[in-house]
């Protein structure tokens, strides 16, 4: 096969995927995820993530017929795009345009994690880990150095050239800019071993508050440096799965974009810890964005008054594990609840009813306390081969949603 019979293969896949990004439903889509996070009561936004596209493919539907590997990595995901819109019944990441993220290279911090894997499924990136702890004292904090960041504008040109090729007449090409993500406390545990880091927080505090802070140096180091190489943008649709920039600010000297932050391990810590070693750590980060997302897996219902201390505060996550009600009241119309519903309800046996009253039960409660909210189904490490459940799932909670909000 040569790459004619490539450049064929993608644009035909690129033409579905202009029409289905132009059509008054995908417009009107994108139009609720401005809202949302502008804090209107619209339906909300109904989003699938973190899928484990190793288990979908139906009918060879994904499977890639392009032979360069370039033309495969855009056919995947022209071919994911389009699988979703097929079977979701969700608001889909479709935009009239093929993005292409902005590429950079870093030194990385100086520390580097050392760890044993385990995997039950070849297939599956969702594997086991066991880290060895390289933080084992002060001594082992020498080894950090601040990041350096470079911009490589040649891989930026190299991927547009070659997706313009390809079909940019039909889906135009653009080059976007990256997101923010500040999760120290995902990476530290890697590094320091999940115990360690707990027993330290109470027996080592002075230790952790120097971890955190070479952290936080860092990643404020690295934050600059994008500033400075023009390599963030507010046009990301989304936030780390969740709907994204689509919020404006004129706001002088800041980035149009949204800064995401979170502690999930703190979940097991008190709030006035998750306010000393992490709140006030990345408070000073999230002034250089126009607006904060915080949460992600942790409950934060009995810490939401810590949470709110970002100025800028637009979106919290509510986990499977959270207090809605909580959360709710506490929202309020002052920001976007940001509900998770449990993967593991998809994982096997699919139990229609207890999907629905999941979402049943959070949409009572936004319209009770008057909150913007969106869904996102993510973290779905299985669904046992059965690409049905997250078919049924997203029928579900459409239908759940459509009855109590209308549909514009």
């Amino acid at each position: 096969m040569s790459m004619q019979s490539d450049r064929m293969i993608l644009r035909e896949l690129a033409k579905q995927v202009m029409e289905i990004a132009v059509s008054e439903k995908h417009q009107r889509m994108r139009q609720r995820f401005c809202d949302s996070n502008d804090l209107k009561i619209v339906r909300p936004p109904l989003i699938m993530e973190e899928i484990p596209w190793f288990e979908m493919n139906v009918d060879d539907e994904l499977t890639n017929r392009c032979e360069d590997e370039r033309a495969q990595e855009i056919e995947t995901r022209l071919r994911r795009l389009l699988y979703r819109e097929k079977h979701f019944a969700c608001d889909n990441y479709i935009e009239p345009f093929y993005s292409i993220p902005k590429a950079n290279d870093s030194t990385g911090n100086g520390f580097e994690i050392a760890e044993k894997i385990i995997s039950m499924d070849a297939k599956n990136n969702i594997v086991s880990h066991e880290f060895h702890d390289v933080l084992e004292d002060e001594a082992a904090l020498d080894k950090y150095h601040d990041p350096v960041i470079t911009a490589r504008p040649d891989i930026d040109e190299a991927n547009k050239n070659f997706a313009q090729e390809m079909f940019g007449d039909i889906l135009p090409v653009r080059l976007i800019g990256q997101m923010t993500y500040f999760a120290p406390w995902d990476v530290i545990p890697r590094l320091h071993g999940v115990d360690n880091v707990l027993y330290d927080l109470v027996d080592r505090p002075e230790f952790m508050h120097k971890v955190i802070s070479l952290f936080t140096r860092a990643n404020l180091s690295e934050i600059k440096q994008k500033i400075a190489l023009g390599l963030y943008s507010g046009e990301a649709m989304d936030i780390h799965c969740t709907p994204g920039a689509i919020t404006y600010d004129e706001n002088d000297g800041k980035v149009h974009t949204w800064f995401r932050t979170m502690a999930q391990m703190f979940s097991s810590i008190s709030p006035d810890m998750h306010d000393e070693f992490d709140v006030q750590y990345s408070l000073p980060l999230s002034e250089l964005f126009s607006y904060t997302y915080y949460g992600c897996c942790e409950p934060l219902h009995d810490r939401l008054d810590v949470i709110k201390q970002y100025r800028n505060l637009r979106k919290i996550g509510v986990s499977p594990w959270a207090d809605v009600e909580k959360s709710a009241e506490a929202i309020g119309g002052n920001y976007v609840l940001s509900r998770k519903p449990n993967p593991a309800f998809v994982a096997k046996d699919l139990n229609e009813e207890v999907v629905r009253k999941e979402i049943e039960d959070t949409v009572k409660l936004c319209v009770k306390y008057g909150c913007p909210c969106d869904i996102t189904l993510k973290d779905i490490s299985t669904v046992s081969y059965r690409p049905q459940n997250l078919m049924k799932w997203s029928e579900i909670a459409a239908e759940v949603l459509n009855r109590y909000y209308d549909l514009p």
